[in-house]
This record gives C-alpha cells, structure tokens and sequence, in this order.
C-alpha cells in the first residue's frame, strides 16, 4: 500500500513507520515537526534499512495535504497528527480544537478531493469518559471526556463517523488507544519530548538518568491499590502493529468502526516507577502533588475485538516496556 502518516514523525507515527517499511508499503510522513526532530526519518531508515518519504507541513493547510496525497498516490492515511497533553489541553483548549478537530476537518475534505477512502485514526480510551465499567469494551456509552483532549477526539469521532454515513465509499478505523509507553529494541527511536514531559514514561526515563530531579506524581488518594492512577500501559511496538493488523479490514470494509488497543489490564503510576527501577538498576525518587485537572483513577480496555477483526494482541508486558524505554534513554545523543 500507499500510506500517509499525518504526525508520522512522533512517537507512535515513527515505531508504526518501521514496522509497514519493513512489511513493504511506500510510506510518506507528514509532519509539521512540532514535537519531533527531523533527524527521526534517517533513524526509521537505519532500523527499517528502507527510507519514508518525509514531507514537512501542517495538516491545516488543506493545500498542502491534497498536493501530498496526490503526488504520492497515496491510498490509505494512518492520522497520527495532534497535540495530545491533557493538562495542557486544560490551559489552552482553542489550540487543542484548532489543530485536532480543524486539522482533521482539513484532512478529510483534502481525502475527499483526491479520492482517498481509507483512514485509521489515532483516537484515544479518554472518549469513554470516566468509566463506569471496567475493562472497557467498545460497546461501553462514550461518557463526557475529563478534558479538552479527550473533548477533541471524541468530536473528531463524530465527524468521521456522520462522513461515512454521508459517503458510503469511506472506510474509517478509529483505533482507541490506551498508553502507549516504550520504545523501539533497538534504542534507536522512542519517547523524546521537546520540553519538560507531559507523559509518564519520559518523564520517569530522564529522572532515571539525572536529566531532571524527581517525578511529580499527580495524585496519590484515589480510589486504587496504592492511590496513585491506574492505566492500561500498552508498548508502542504493540500499537505500532495494531495498526499495521488493521489495515487489511479497513481495505476490505466500508464504513465507520471503533476498536481499543490495550493489554487488557492496569498498572498504578508506582508499579511503573518500580518496574523502571528494575529496568535501569537506578532509583527514581518522586514525589506526590495534588490531582492534575482532567485526569480520572482508572481505566483499562477488553482488547478482544481487536483480535476478532484483525487478530491482534498484545505481546509485551511491563518490564519489557521499561527496558525498551531505558535502552532508548540510555542511547540519546549517542
């Protein structure tokens, strides 16, 4: 196939670029490098040992994204691009619904001019709310998102859902994501933020390293086994061939579906600091804070209609997760 990848240079966009180079696809990232180095594309190249096309843009700019399709007679788009910190989503929502949902609006129409009927979206388990079941199955209500990121995705749902009720030609997978934590085995790409760390996994990494002083753990009186948030931690190369699983249903289906990626099980915020100590043989000393805006105790996925459709499952558990993440770590700048 003849795949795009909008935000194909970020975490997860890059680790799934290996994995459909190495299964033979002509893949295309488009990035506006907001939150990626270019550097990324030649490290893809050295694991993969065959080169993406790399085109830097906006998935705002409606222009760009038709000449990009177009030129790369491109056929399926895997829709990675957007800003996804949910505290920061709290303090600037009009940048997350201009980016996120505008961004995905342009997308579509730009598919809609060049004839291109299939896309996996990046979605995310925030749709759901807080959970009023667990694990969570697809078929759970979606609830009212804790936060402007979550609010981004569940629209950006919508849209794609009432585009193929209104063009029967589309194909859409939203894959819902869990958290994907991780990096490649070979140390080469992984989790590397500009800035201070939004997300757990990074953040641990570099405290682990001495890069920054302690974590910050948001909250430590829920409702869980050690009262610190209880998520489903999935590892990137896992979601990375979700995605590649998922693309033979969406070239043979028409129509608008939603799947979860996760492991089927949570892990608390402590069992990640203890698994990465292990991991690293370095101590990760934190400390607690109040609750941060927007997050919610637990929740975790039934990933069992992701095996039905595309016979995908999980392989990797924690501490493979944290090794990965520490080899990455480790590897930076080198």
């Amino acid at each position: 196939m003849r795949i795009l990848l909008t935000g194909g240079m970020g975490f997860i966009g890059s680790h799934t670029a290996v994995v459909l180079l190495e299964a033979g696809h002509h893949v295309v990232l488009f990035d506006n490098l907001s939150n990626a180095d270019r550097s990324v594309a030649e490290r893809i190249t050295r694991i993969a040992g065959r080169a993406p096309v790399f085109v830097e843009g906006d998935i705002r700019d409606r222009d760009a994204m038709e000449r990009t399709l177009r030129d790369e007679k491109i056929d399926t788009v895997i829709h990675f691009a957007g800003l996804k910190a949910v505290g920061e989503s709290v303090a600037k929502p009009l940048e997350y619904y201009d980016n996120n949902v505008t961004g995905s609006l342009r997308l579509l129409e730009a598919m809609r001019a060049t004839g291109v009927k299939r896309l996996i979206f990046s979605s995310s388990s925030t749709v759901y709310g807080t959970p009023q079941h667990l694990p969570l199955t697809e078929a759970e209500p979606l609830g009212e998102p804790t936060n402007p990121y979550g609010r981004t995705k569940l629209h950006i749902e919508a849209m794609l859902a009432d585009a193929c009720r209104a063009y029967p030609d589309l194909s859409v997978v939203c894959l819902r994501y869990f958290n994907p934590i991780g990096a490649h085995p070979s140390g080469l790409i992984g989790e590397d933020p500009n800035g201070i760390p939004n997300n757990l996994l990074p953040y641990v990494a570099r405290v682990a390293n001495g890069r920054l002083p302690a974590l910050r753990i948001f909250g430590n009186d829920y409702d869980t086994p050690d009262g610190t948030g209880v998520r489903d931690y999935i590892h990137v190369m896992d979601l990375a061939e979700g995605h590649a699983a998922a693309l033979p249903y969406a070239a043979e289906h028409t129509g608008w579906i939603a799947v979860n990626l996760g492991c089927g099980r949570g892990y608390s915020v402590l069992d990640i600091v203890h698994a990465f100590e292990r991991a690293s043989g370095k101590p990760v000393p934190y400390e607690f804070a109040p609750r941060r805006d927007g997050d919610i105790a637990a929740n975790w996925a039934d990933p069992s209609l992701a095996f039905k459709l595309f016979g995908w499952k999980a392989k990797y558990g924690i501490d493979e997760m944290c090794r990965d993440s520490w080899n990455f770590e480790s590897n930076l700048g080198k």
